[in-house]
């Protein structure tokens, strides 16, 4: 069904053509992106019935992640093979079906694999969402596109905890994968109605094999050895010493490799650009800080301060409110505005966000808990866009889908490692803590013996209290634990800040990447 001409050459949709087109395109963005939330607030249920930590069970996340990142480099290759219209609706279709097998799968293992099946297939989906939609509708309406579709990718991370803190509640986890069969069954349906007539041209092109081979294994042994390290005592592993030094190994090689091809799977010689090189650096650091601490506050609130999947998912899920109203103002000024500004205000949010909770105790309240997510949101407006027009600001208009491509790969790769990274010093200061708490307690402290004794009079056998008392003591040792990480984070957030002013940004000379969300 391969056209003669790509979109560009095409004239715009219009009517209920137009309509339909932009709501499927808008959906598929939507279900992807909600995919790598939805789960979030889930993890404790997912993990209790498949019989595993919730430490292991962030893999679910992770798997997705890093999957993801490894196919979003590759969208341009496919896109020329296949073309932009039939690879985007084979990418919602297998996706459709990796997330009816997650829903299916009866163990960790299985899920995981579906999770990278699934995060595999979803690469080309939003890079090609974009790319359609801009050829649905004529220059003059281009950014009010841009707009439309960038509003899928913010409110799809509200929706995902909401939404999957109510199917954990009331029906059952699968189901969180389950709602994207209809949703995905009826987007590449309607897309293919509308869109097959507009396929793009198809050429042979040759693709760096060894090139994909060596980012699979240097990604994924980084990712396995981050996940399992806390598991497996670290370096007191050989199987981590030996993840460390094929991550290590292989992300030399496939650099060197990279850098003499004609034709790499990933353009590593846009580094070379001043801009490039430190827009994705303070991107890919502050996502990957972002989301470490996206996962951790609903596992410390459904784990420790005994919240509901659906209260949980509340009191994450207002973190969208601002930033979907902020967005389409920064979004219009990133071109008047210096960038560098606007990125700064965006690290300084965070970082006093992440300063509030530090401060959290067991005692903290619903309302304590959703303040600094609501500023949250603030901070995420002022943070993609400028950040994006600092990557892509000076680069070609023929060097910008693989700029995009690249800043994605390294943004998504540093969210799951981000993820593992704070889980598992998470789980390091929580065990620091206890024992700590635990030296102050000896068969003659007063207030110990007391505290059993008055559990004891209840009812409670000696175990029995001895276990409520440490689970007392676990829920102080995590809370802290919490703030700590918290505390780090928000240093690092204006630490970040510096980084981006070495960057040089002409005065209104800054591209934006919407596709950055």
């Amino acid at each position: 069904m391969s056209g003669n001409h790509g979109p560009a050459a095409l004239q715009p949709l219009q009517g209920s053509s137009l309509l339909l087109g932009t709501i499927a395109l808008s959906l598929a963005t939507f279900m992807n992106v909600l995919d790598s939330s939805i789960a979030n607030v889930s993890l404790p249920a997912i993990a209790g019935d498949l019989g595993v930590s919730p430490t292991q069970g962030t893999w679910v996340i992770t798997s997705f992640g890093v999957s993801n990142a490894i196919s979003v480099p590759l969208t341009g290759w496919l896109t020329q093979r296949f073309g932009a219209v039939r690879l985007f609706t084979m990418s919602v279709l297998l996706f459709v079906l990796a997330s009816w097998l997650c829903g299916l799968a009866s163990s960790l293992e299985m899920l995981i694999g579906f999770r990278v099946l699934q995060g595999l297939v979803a690469g080309p989906m939003i890079p090609l969402s974009q790319t359609l939609l801009l050829s649905s509708y004529p220059p003059s309406k281009a950014g009010m596109a841009l707009a439309m579709w960038a509003m899928t990718t913010l409110v799809a991370p509200v929706t995902g905890p909401l939404l999957g803190g109510w199917i954990t509640d009331n029906i059952t986890w699968p189901w969180i994968f389950y709602i994207n069969v209809p949703v995905g069954l009826g987007a590449a349906l309607v897309t293919w109605r509308i869109y097959a007539k507009r396929e793009t041209p198809i050429r042979k092109l040759p693709i760096d094999t060894v090139g994909l081979a060596l980012l699979v294994i240097w990604v994924g042994a980084l990712q396995i050895m981050l996940d399992k390290g806390k598991e497996l005592d670290w370096f007191e592993s050989g199987q981590i010493v030996a993840l460390t030094a094929v991550a290590a190994i292989g992300f030399v090689v496939f650099v060197i490799w990279e850098l003499t091809q004609e034709h790499p799977v990933v353009e590593l010689r846009l580094f070379a650009k001043r801009n490039f090189l430190f827009g994705v650096l303070a991107l890919s650091i502050g996502y990957g800080l972002f989301f470490g601490n996206v996962v951790l506050l609903p596992l410390w609130l459904q784990q420790y301060m005994g919240y509901t999947a659906s209260v949980a998912g509340m009191a994450v899920a207002p973190v969208g409110i601002l930033a979907i109203l902020l967005s389409p103002l920064v979004g219009k000024n990133v071109t008047r505005v210096d960038p560098r500004i606007l990125a700064t205000v965006a690290f300084s949010g965070f970082a006093l966000v992440l300063w509030m909770r530090s401060h959290f105790t067991v005692q903290a309240d619903f309302n304590t808990i959703m303040v600094p997510t609501i500023l949250q949101g603030a901070a995420i407006a002022f943070f993609f866009i400028p950040l994006s027009a600092i990557t892509l600001s000076g680069l070609t208009p023929d060097r910008i889908p693989s700029a995009s491509g690249l800043s994605n790969f390294v943004r998504i790769t540093a969210g799951a490692m981000g993820t593992s990274l704070v889980t598992t010093i998470w789980d390091n200061r929580a065990t620091l803590h206890h024992a700590h708490m635990v030296e102050k307690i000896t068969p003659t402290d007063g207030a110990a013996v007391e505290g059993i004794g008055t559990l004891m009079s209840t009812g409670m056998s000696f175990e029995q209290a001895a276990a409520q008392i440490n689970r007392l003591i676990d829920q102080q040792a995590f809370t802290r634990a919490a703030d700590d990480v918290y505390l780090a984070s928000s240093i690092l957030f204006l630490c970040l800040i510096p980084i981006v002013w070495l960057a040089k940004v002409k005065k209104g000379g800054a591209a934006v990447d919407s596709g950055a969300h």
